[in-house]
């Protein structure tokens, strides 16, 4: 049977081809920066325990969440508009909404996927800024001989997954029995009118 080939990668263009492209950019914000905006969000978001129906039975969704339509309403955590401006900046995207998890300990964690297509505009990319504990993403190729790529997600990082990558790859965190802390990620996204749903 054909093997991934595996990567465990640090920095910079991790995939730029037919399948889509992958951008890790550590240190987008300053430390200092991303532990402010930590702060903030863990005490100012109203966070939301869902539970969903998986192999027949209904299941306690492992990681917390919260969702934000752009631009955001006045009475929004400042700090979600820090991080809004600061994307935006940096990504030319008209992006209109931002999903929000909080991984609490290492048995929080989102299964390996894509984003459904149905909830996503064509041709605008997913951004992702991490806050709080680095935690491994994973990124697999849908193609059976294809590439395993290992992440780990620093605090104050960005990464940036185009349309076709949600083709061709899924992306998940797994749980880990190493003691990690709690970490908080911003999904941004372009929806279209009436779509929903957090993942990142």
């Amino acid at each position: 049977m054909p093997q991934l080939s595996l990567f465990d990668e640090a920095a910079g263009t991790l995939v730029d081809d037919a399948s889509g492209r992958i951008e890790y950019v550590p240190g987008f914000v300053s430390p200092k920066l991303a532990a402010g905006w930590f702060a903030q969000l863990r005490v100012a978001v109203d966070w939301e325990a869902k539970r969903r129906f998986m192999y027949d039975r209904e299941v306690d969704v492992p990681r917390l969440t919260a969702h934000f339509a752009l631009p955001l309403e006045p009475a929004s955590p400042r700090a979600i508009a820090d991080v809004v401006a600061r994307v935006t900046a940096r990504l030319d995207v008209p992006f209109n909404a931002v999903g929000l998890n909080l991984y609490r300990d290492g048995r929080d964690s989102v299964a390996p996927h894509n984003d459904h297509l149905y909830e996503i505009v064509p041709d605008h990319p997913i951004a992702l800024v991490s806050l709080g504990a680095t935690r491994r993403m994973t990124i697999r190729s849908k193609e059976r001989s294809g590439r395993l790529i290992k992440l780990d997600l620093e605090s104050g990082s960005l990464l940036i997954m185009s349309y076709a990558t949600q083709l061709h790859y899924t992306h998940g965190v797994p749980k880990t029995r190493a003691a990690v802390g709690e970490r908080i990620s911003l999904a941004f996204r372009v929806r279209p009118r009436g779509a929903g749903g957090v993942y990142g």
